[in-house]
C-alpha cells in the first residue's frame, strides 16, 4: 500500500522565496501549494486538506501569528513558522499562538527539511481520504482526478481532469495560461488552455457564457471560485 506525498502549504508574501521553497520542497518529494498572504491561504484551506503549513510571520495585513491563532480554533494542521525575528520571546510567542515549530531566517534548506520531517513524524500518518476540492454542487477528488456532482460522476477527458486538478490545488488563485499549460502538462500553445477551459465550462456551468466557477480574470488568466 502506498501513500501520496505530504501536501504542504507555503504562505509567504515574498514571491521569490515562495517560489524557491516550492521548487525545493517539490524536488524533495512533497506536493506544494503556495499562497501570498493569510486571505489566500484561507481560500486554499477551504478547498484542500494539507499535512503541514510553512508560514511566514511578517506578512502585510493579517500576520502569521494572528493567522496561526485564528486557524487553531478550527484546524489542527501542523504549522512551522518562518521569521526574521529570532529572539526567544518571539519564538515563545509563536508557540503560544499554536505553532508546532519555529525557524528563523535565514535558514539552511536542509534544516527546513529536517524540521518538516520531525513535525510530520509527531503528527502521525496523513489521513486516508484524498484531498477533495468542492465548488457548488461539485466535488473534485484531487488524488483520483475524478469529478462528481451531488455524488454522481461527471466524465472528464484526461486533459480536462489535469487542468481542473491545477485549479483544485490553487482554489481562489488567479492562474496564468502559461502556468496552467505547464502544470497540467497539456502541451502545445497556451491557446490549448482556452479550449479546455471552454470544454470544462460546458460541463460545469449553468451558463458557460457567464461562468460562476471557472472565471476569466482579464489580462491575467483564470480562477476557480468556490461559489
Amino acid at each position: 500500500m502506498t501513500h501520496d506525498p505530504p501536501h504542504i502549504l507555503v504562505v509567504d508574501d515574498d514571491r521569490r522565496l515562495r517560489e524557491l521553497l516550492r521548487a525545493y520542497l517539490t524536488d524533495n518529494g512533497f506536493i506544494v501549494t503556495t499562497a501570498s498572504d493569510a486571505a489566500e491561504a484561507r481560500a486554499r484551506l477551504a478547498g484542500l486538506t494539507f499535512d503541514l503549513i510553512v508560514l511566514d510571520v511578517m506578512m502585510p495585513g493579517e500576520n502569521g501569528l494572528d493567522f496561526t491563532e485564528s486557524l487553531r480554533q478550527t484546524n489542527p494542521v501542523p504549522i512551522l513558522l518562518l521569521t526574521a525575528m529570532g529572539e526567544a520571546d518571539d519564538r515563545i510567542a509563536g508557540l503560544e499562538r499554536g505553532a508546532d515549530d519555529y525557524l528563523a531566517k535565514p535558514f539552511e534548506p536542509r534544516e527546513l527539511l529536517l524540521r518538516i520531517a520531525s513535525i510530520l513524524r509527531r503528527a502521525g500518518p496523513p489521513p486516508a481520504p484524498p484531498a477533495v476540492a468542492r465548488f457548488g454542487d461539485y466535488a473534485f477528488d484531487v488524488g483520483r482526478a475524478e469529478l462528481s456532482r451531488d455524488g454522481r460522476p461527471v466524465r472528464l477527458t484526461s486533459g480536462e481532469a489535469a487542468l481542473l486538478g491545477v485549479f483544485a490545488s490553487n482554489p481562489g488563485a488567479t492562474l496564468t495560461r502559461e502556468r496552467l499549460s505547464r502544470e497540467s502538462r497539456l502541451g502545445g500553445a497556451e491557446r490549448t488552455v482556452d479550449v479546455h477551459i471552454a470544454r470544462l465550462r460546458r460541463k460545469l456551468e449553468p451558463d458557460p457564457k457567464a461562468p460562476r466557477y471557472l472565471q476569466t480574470v482579464w489580462g491575467q488568466g483564470y480562477v476557480l471560485r468556490a461559489d
